[in-house]
């Protein structure tokens, strides 16, 4: 079944709007979570789109501005490393999700959920296990969210360029860690990820 079909799928069943949620950096050690809520067209397909993770950098930076071009709504909203610290990973992804939702403009029937986590999500909704690999707008969900953390990312390079942030983008590579043992942690980094450092 392609990406399309599932959404489809899941319209017959009498949903007029849905929307994809998906999140961008559960896993690193530095930065805050983003997620992205969208609500794409359906008769303008962008064949390209996919799992984010399943594309390039450059790809990804190619549809970023085609995906919003041709989406009826998105809002794309984030929970910082220091609300991280204090309410854990999981929630502050639920928060994020739940704030980029209640961004949207058009309010949507069901969300579609990547994941098989719900908490805190106060709209209609559905998970979908390994989501932005099976569904449309979540798939667009998780390019938008991707593409939207690696550029802030990309500019703290700017301010912290010890750490390599626009190499690693923040996740625990053996460079990362090493520059976190040279140079103490800074700003962005999350406290309650480094404590086995």
């Amino acid at each position: 079944m392609s990406l399309f079909e599932y959404d489809k799928t899941v319209k017959q069943e009498g949903y007029k709007i849905i929307c994809g949620v998906d999140e961008a950096g559960r896993g690193p050690l530095a930065g805050p979570v983003y997620a992205c809520a969208i609500i794409m067209k359906e008769d303008f397909i962008i064949p390209e789109v996919n799992d984010s993770k399943k594309l390039t950098e450059k790809k990804r930076e190619a549809l970023y501005d085609l995906i919003l071009k041709n989406a009826l709504d998105c809002s794309v909203a984030f929970v910082d490393e220091k609300e991280i610290d204090e309410i854990n990973i999981l929630n502050a992804t639920m928060k994020a999700m739940e704030m980029a939702i209640n961004g949207l403009k058009i309010k949507p029937d069901l969300a579609l959920i990547d994941g098989n986590q719900n908490r805190g999500i106060s709209l209609n909704n559905r998970t979908v296990i390994k989501g932005d690999a099976q569904s449309y707008n979540i798939a667009a969900a998780s390019i938008i969210a991707k593409v939207s953390r690696d550029r802030f990312i990309i500019e703290m390079d700017e301010k912290y360029p010890e750490y390599g942030f626009k190499k690693h983008k923040g996740y625990g590579t053996k460079e990362h860690m090493d520059a976190i043992r040279k140079y103490g942690p800074c700003e962005i980094h999350r406290r309650s990820f480094l404590k086995k450092l």
